[in-house]
């Protein structure tokens, strides 16, 4: 064998070992990245999955991974297990790769089609909040539906600077003198307060974290057959509006809390007072005086 054959036989053997080595850093990067990282199983799309796709039809378009605790996705699923569980559910929108698997995101094949029939006006934008079922009508709410919007705020400190001064005027007899800022009264706070800033929003999805559990037995009373089940979880309720309307919702939810409530086509939407404390003790107190 000539030394140009053992010399190229030798680089590919060279070549072959430094691809292995390379191979197998590369593969424990993930496993160096995680030391010291409190890790959990997730489920995540390994390739496309359509909306409608039956969760028992997914396994083989999802992987098992380890995610650090503080990346889970809320409701996501960990385990192939996990997905045949939700029994005749499809996906209510297109899963990609690389994100987790979520509950919330199945929905029965016919909420799918009543989100297929909902047409969402030009010019409004889509916001999702997540609320406790007794916020969110019981759990009930459908797409399709309208609500109105309640908003309560907690009291809150307000500056308000003495009205009898002129802001940013400099005394006449020290011309030197810094502009007077006004006189700072004691702290004030507002009232709790709550009122319906917004009418007949479109609900466009409800997804639900948990669903609910049917725990009845043989033994049930049969007058209680006909009760419906509140899901167990959070909703995700999905809402239209315009712009303007959005930012004073998301305000609310950021920093105050938010019901929603069914309204029907009878419902006054006329403006109507902001509830606080004296309020609604007023008309009482009234009818006491009285």
């Amino acid at each position: 064998m000539s030394k140009k054959t053992i010399g190229v036989i030798v680089a590919v053997a060279l070549a072959a070992i430094g691809t292995f080595i390379i191979v197998r850093y590369v593969q424990g990067a993930d496993s160096r990245a995680l030391e010291g990282e409190e890790t959990v199983s997730v489920l995540v799309v390994s390739s496309p999955i359509p909306s409608g796709t039956a969760a028992e039809d997914m396994s083989k378009d999802v992987t098992v991974e380890l995610v650090p605790v503080k990346v889970q996705a809320p409701g996501s699923l960990g385990s192939v297990d996990d997905l045949n569980n939700l029994e005749d559910l499809v996906t209510s929108i297109d899963l990609l790769p690389g994100e987790q698997v979520i509950e919330a995101r199945f929905v029965t094949p016919q909420v799918l089609d009543e989100l297929d029939d909902i047409v969402v006006p030009d010019g409004l934008l889509e916001v999702t909040l997540s609320l406790s079922p007794e916020r969110a009508v019981g759990g009930v709410l459908r797409p399709g539906d309208e609500v109105a919007v309640f908003a309560s705020f907690e009291s809150f400190t307000v500056d308000i600077l003495d009205p009898t001064v002129e802001q940013g005027a400099t005394p006449e007899a020290d011309p030197g003198a810094e502009p007077d800022t006004g006189t700072l009264p004691e702290t004030t706070k507002t009232p709790n307060t709550t009122s319906i800033i917004l009418h007949n929003v479109l609900v466009t999805m409800v997804q639900v974290e948990e669903l609910p559990q049917d725990t009845s037995s043989d033994d049930t009373d049969p007058s209680d057959a006909n009760l419906e089940l509140s899901p167990t979880g959070n909703l995700l309720v999905t809402l239209a509006m315009d712009p303007t309307n959005a930012e004073r919702f998301v305000f609310t939810a950021e920093f105050g809390t938010v019901w929603l409530a069914d309204e029907s086509e009878t419902v006054d939407d006329s403006p109507t007072p902001i509830q606080d404390r004296a309020a609604v003790y007023e008309e009482p107190l009234a009818e006491v005086e009285g």
